[in-house]
């Protein structure tokens, strides 16, 4: 997602902001630090470290429900959850195989390194 909306002036974005809870409230849904960061146009990321105190008002509100306000979560967003997590921990499992592999791959490497090492010397030589 491209950065177009990086100027925008910190009190539009406030006030989008109170919309954007206003609407949550009135529908009963939680709001989303995600969903808020595309509806100005910035990724998530950059949305995140211009503007830490609305992502931590942002994320308290998801967590503390109020007293007037239950939240029961439909079945797309129990599904969208669980793929978020699963996406996750695809991610974390294939960055730790991509590790292995290159632990292996210099394993294998330095220990081709070490038997060849004395052999390279004049002196030894190689029983079999």
């Amino acid at each position: 997602m491209n950065d177009t909306h990086h100027d925008l002036p910190d009190a539009l974005v406030r006030k989008r902001m109170e919309k954007m809870l206003a609407a949550c409230h009135d529908s009963n849904r939680r709001p989303s630090v995600l969903a808020f960061a595309r509806n100005l146009g910035l990724s998530n990321t950059t949305f995140r470290r211009r503007y830490p105190d609305l992502v931590q008002d942002t994320t308290a509100r998801r967590t503390a429900p109020s007293d007037e306000q239950i939240y029961e979560p439909s079945a797309l967003d129990t599904l969208t959850a669980r793929n978020a997590k699963l996406r996750s921990r695809n991610r974390e499992f294939t960055a730790a195989l991509a590790l292995a592999a290159a632990q292996i791959q210099y394993v294998t490497l330095e220990n081709v390194r070490f038997r060849e090492a004395p052999e390279a010397q004049q002196t030894v030589t190689r029983l079999r």
